[in-house]
């Protein structure tokens, strides 16, 4: 396993690590006694950072990380977890406010049965009523959780690239990493763009998604997923052909997104021990020369010179919902 030093904190980070979302029902359900397993496997084959929050499930992914973390030693591993985007509702999905951070900071730690997490970080700041609120509420509550030893560093996480470095800019608060996620994919890759700023802030580079919220995998992404039928149809026929090779596209799209430079760390959602052990061998092996002339072949028909996104889809949608809930 490969390490790198998370910006400038004092954190050793595995370049594969371990997303929360895997422990909800988001990308279908699961199940608590294998995910005790996966999380106990995952870590003793060298995976020594996790990420999870309160949107995942519900409180449903910190459970299941607290069991799972109880019996390990906490100076094996390093923590994050998220504030400002908590549950299903539209009226409850986002809260900036210092008095919900400092709750939901609280009931973190109670959930994971921990006294301090390593990271906590501000979760899709982009849905916030305004850039102040972030600034003047949010970043206040967590320096104090910083100050009262229940957390060690502060970090935003966001798909607009741009918005997490006008932050950075702004605060007078330190931010120690971002979180970018769905830009360092085959189909979009502008995380490069704003890696090496990033770095000249001392920022730690945390990047999630590899296959684009489950674009780019064979089985296809869930319903839910904000992609345009454009995109979803692109990345589905790239998956045809692979099926055809007999190549699982999600290891080519991982081994594409391990090898990009400057990422610290790259979160990866495991659903079983297979898929993780699978994702580790990737990292560690790379691919065959079959699944690299499959990848040189996808790049060149379907990903040459294009950046598919989903900018604003969601932002929008949601102030729709929330105009549609007002006005009633």
């Amino acid at each position: 396993m490969k390490y790198n030093i998370l910006g400038n904190t004092d954190m050793k980070v595995s370049h594969v690590s371990m997303g929360g979302a895997s422990f909800s029902n988001i990308y279908g359900s699961f199940n608590e006694e294998k995910s005790l397993q996966l999380i106990k496997k995952t870590l003793s084959l060298g995976v020594n950072y996790l990420e999870t929050g309160p949107w995942y499930g519900q409180g449903s992914s910190e459970k299941v990380i607290g069991k799972a973390l109880k019996d390990i030693p906490r100076d094996t591993y390093f923590i994050a977890v998220k504030v400002g985007r908590y549950e299903k509702d539209i009226r409850k999905m986002f809260d900036f406010s210092e008095e919900k951070t400092e709750a939901v900071v609280d009931n973190t730690l109670k959930l994971l049965q921990l006294d301090y997490v390593d990271l906590i970080q501000m979760h899709d700041i982009t849905f916030a009523p305004d850039i102040s609120i972030i600034l003047k509420e949010t970043l206040p509550a967590l320096d104090r959780a910083v100050k009262d030893g229940k957390a060690r560093y502060i970090g935003v996480a966001d798909y607009d690239l741009d918005l997490m470095k006008e932050i950075i800019e702004e605060s007078d608060i330190q931010l120690s990493t971002i979180l970018s996620y769905s830009k360092s994919t085959l189909f979009d890759n502008r995380l490069q763009n704003y890696t090496k700023y990033f770095k000249s802030k001392g920022v730690g580079i945390i990047n999630a998604a590899a296959t684009g919220m489950g674009l780019l995998t064979n089985r296809g992404p869930q319903p839910w997923h904000p992609a345009s039928d454009d995109i979803k149809a692109l990345c589905q026929r790239a998956s045809n052909y692979c099926k055809e090779q007999g190549v699982e596209l999600a290891r080519l799209a991982t081994w594409f997104t391990l090898n990009q430079p400057d990422v610290d760390t790259n979160v990866c959602g495991f659903f079983n021990i297979d898929q993780m052990e699978d994702t580790l061998n990737v990292s560690e092996k790379g691919l065959t020369e079959h699944e690299k002339a499959v990848l040189a072949h996808l790049q060149l028909r379907f990903f040459d010179n294009v950046t598919l996104h989903w900018d604003e889809v969601e932002l929008n949608a949601y102030k729709t919902k929330l105009e549609n809930i007002t006005t009633l």
